[in-house]
């Protein structure tokens, strides 16, 4: 179960490492896969630096929790997941629905469920 785990953690990490290095790469084109369009120079730098951010940092600690089976390790990436899926439930409600609104959240609701697996099943391992 632990393999399977990390495995499942590992292949999240290597989206999330892909998604960060295209906004790093290409903001605008890989802005644009998330509805984003930047106007000018400012809009590509928030892009660029803010999704990059994003993605690399869950990237990093869910790649270094998975390979340790450290659950405290995990964190981060749970934070910035529940959260960003904690906005679009909120604009669910608030704003409307827009086609395929349910994939992102899809994807940020596995990202939850299986961090905060992992974080339970790993807790109190230091190494």
């Amino acid at each position: 179960m632990n393999f399977v785990l990390a495995a499942l953690i590992a292949l999240g990490a290597l989206l999330d490492l892909v998604l960060g290095v295209s906004f790093f790469v290409d903001p605008a084109l890989a802005g644009a896969d998330f509805g984003l369009t930047a106007t000018g120079a400012m809009g590509l730098s928030a892009m660029r630096g803010d999704f990059t951010a994003f993605f690399l940092v869950a990237a990093f600690f869910m790649a270094w929790g998975a390979w340790k089976r450290r659950g405290d390790v995990l964190l981060p990436a749970l934070l910035l997941f529940a959260t960003a899926f904690t906005g679009r439930l909120v604009n669910l409600f608030a704003v409307e629905t827009y086609e395929g609104w349910w994939m992102p959240m899809l994807v940020e609701a596995a990202h939850v469920f299986v961090l905060t697996f992992a974080m339970l099943r790993w807790r109190g391992r230091t190494s």
